[in-house]
């Protein structure tokens, strides 16, 4: 149905450039577009306009993929496309615009796409998911059943290991270059650390847990395998990621695995912060963005 309105009157022009960015008369064929959007640029508002324009203009909502580092984040990103949607469409009080089965955060999509993929990947059907607590209870354990805990220095808290662990699985660095760089008072205990990740590892593939560090982890070794990436990628017409500038390396694989020709990929961000940075949030990833396709993605500016 076609909008009565034009829903996207109050956009400056900016905002009005990546809203419609690949939409003409010829179809939705949308080359990667990288938007840098600093604080009151408006960046949530045109981020959910394109995608209510996107819907709008004949893409399936059950096929868009809305990513976001936060779930509230994501219900109200969902909420502002609703409202969009529901004026542009005029529809009555009662009745509910499209919705976006698919507007999550990255652990949250990685865990409902693991649970499809769990058969294919190795992983048992009924795995279940550890919280950051649970993480460090089991490390914790790990650590005390090797002795770790009784060390005539003290060996690092669990919480301490499991923040050391988390950044090399999502930074994808060796873990010298992150004692080296994020926990230099912990380099004396590298050899014992690699023992207790080791061990921690094992117990939670005997247990068939994962946390959340593996949610990304089992996704991105996911999209290695040719076949499993194809399949997604044809899943999914359209990717939009919130904030990407606090994406980590994991992150950055997984959407180039989904788009690796970045059609249909639109990443928002502001290049001069990295909120997440102690989750291993790597900025070269927005920086880099634009040179990682042919031809280079668009690039505006808020």
């Amino acid at each position: 149905m076609p909008p009565r309105s034009d829903p996207f009157a109050s956009l400056n022009a900016a905002q009005r450039a990546a809203v419609e960015h690949g939409i003409g008369s010829s179809g939705l064929a949308s080359g990667p577009l990288l938007v840098i959007a600093g604080a009151g640029s408006g960046k949530t508002l045109t981020l959910a306009s394109r995608v209510a324009r996107l819907v709008l203009a004949g893409a399936d909502p059950n096929r868009v993929l809305l990513l976001t580092f936060s779930r509230r984040a994501a219900a109200e990103m969902a909420l502002r496309v609703g409202r969009v949607l529901h004026g542009a469409l005029g529809l009555a009080a009662t009745q509910r615009a499209p919705s976006l089965p698919w507007a999550g955060t990255f652990h949250g999509v990685g865990a409902r796409l693991l649970r499809e993929l769990s058969p294919r990947i190795g992983l048992a059907d009924n795995f279940t998911i550890q919280d950051r607590g649970d993480s460090e209870d089991l490390l914790g354990l790990t650590r005390h059943e090797l002795q770790f805990a009784q060390t005539h220095k003290r060996f690092p808290l669990k919480a301490t290991c499991l923040a050391i662990y988390s950044r090399v699985l999502n930074s994808q660095a060796p873990l010298a270059e992150v004692l080296n760089t994020a926990f230099p008072w912990c380099r004396e205990w590298e050899a014992e650390l690699k023992q207790l990740f080791r061990a921690y590892v094992a117990e939670k593939q005997n247990q068939q847990v994962l946390d959340y560090d593996d949610l990304l982890l089992y996704w991105s070794q996911a999209m290695t395998n040719a076949a499993i990436a194809q399949q997604l990628s044809a899943r999914f017409d359209h990717v939009l990621v919130d904030e990407y500038q606090d994406t980590n390396r994991l992150q950055a694989s997984i959407l180039l695995g989904l788009k690796p020709d970045g059609c249909g990929l639109t990443v928002v961000g502001d290049d001069a912060q990295a909120v997440y940075a102690f989750r291993a949030a790597e900025v070269r990833n927005i920086l880099d963005f634009p040179a990682q396709f042919t031809p280079p993605a668009t690039v505006i500016t808020l």
